[in-house]
């Protein structure tokens, strides 16, 4: 299982703007530029995470993006999955919950599969259960303090 660079910075950004968050819009390119990443890959996540409904936007001066939802209610997964992040540990696991369209020849078969799909849960089930509001809770002070001095030097 290898986690890619769009569902790091999915997460990295949906967390800047639920700890961001004053009831204003935030624009993507602020976002964008406090966590290092090109104003152009974020729009194409964005645009999977407002399609899933974890965000929203808001056309117009003074626009930008908002949480479409309370952070308790924003797992990790959710995010994953919205910008269609494979997290499953391995090709096997994948199979038939709609990630390749079929189901693995061997699974029936297979020795280990239940080894895998075990594992599996146990990923998926960590991910479930860590909301952005459980993030901004344990490491508040290291966000805070990042997205300060991301605003001082951007």
């Amino acid at each position: 299982m290898r986690i890619t660079t769009k569902g790091r910075y999915a997460l990295r950004a949906i967390t800047n703007l639920a700890a961001s968050y004053d009831g204003k819009p935030r624009p993507i390119k602020t976002i964008a530029a406090e966590e290092g990443i090109s104003p152009e890959f974020l729009e194409q996540i964005f645009f999977r995470l407002k399609k899933a409904e974890i965000i929203g936007s808001v056309r117009g001066p003074g626009g930008g993006f908002v949480l479409s939802r309370d952070p308790a209610d924003i797992s990790v997964k959710d995010i994953f999955i919205a910008v269609e992040e494979g997290i499953d540990l391995t090709p096997c696991t994948a199979c038939g919950n709609g990630t390749d369209g079929g189901k693995c020849e061997r699974r029936d078969d297979c020795i280990v599969y239940p080894v895998w799909k075990e594992a599996s849960d146990y990923i998926l089930t960590y991910f479930d259960n860590i909301t952005l509001q459980s993030i901004l809770d344990t490491h508040g002070d290291r966000i805070y303090r990042l997205l300060k001095h991301a605003r001082a030097t951007a």
